[in-house]
């Protein structure tokens, strides 16, 4: 009997922040979520850049 292999740490996914561009590595906090976080901490999140304003028509 073989229990599933987990992922190493070697082999986590990695994203780039947004912000900072520097990569961050999966968390298991964000198993759930790991699509839509787009940023390493919280601190990047709250200085995030700017979205551009629409072009008014």
């Amino acid at each position: 009997m073989s229990s599933p292999k987990k992922p190493t740490k070697s082999n986590l996914p990695t994203k780039v922040c947004l912000t900072c561009g520097r990569p961050f590595e999966y968390r298991k906090k964000w198993r759930n979520s790991w699509d839509e976080v787009k940023y390493c901490g919280e601190k990047c999140q709250r200085n995030r850049p700017k979205q551009p304003a629409e072009p008014a028509t």
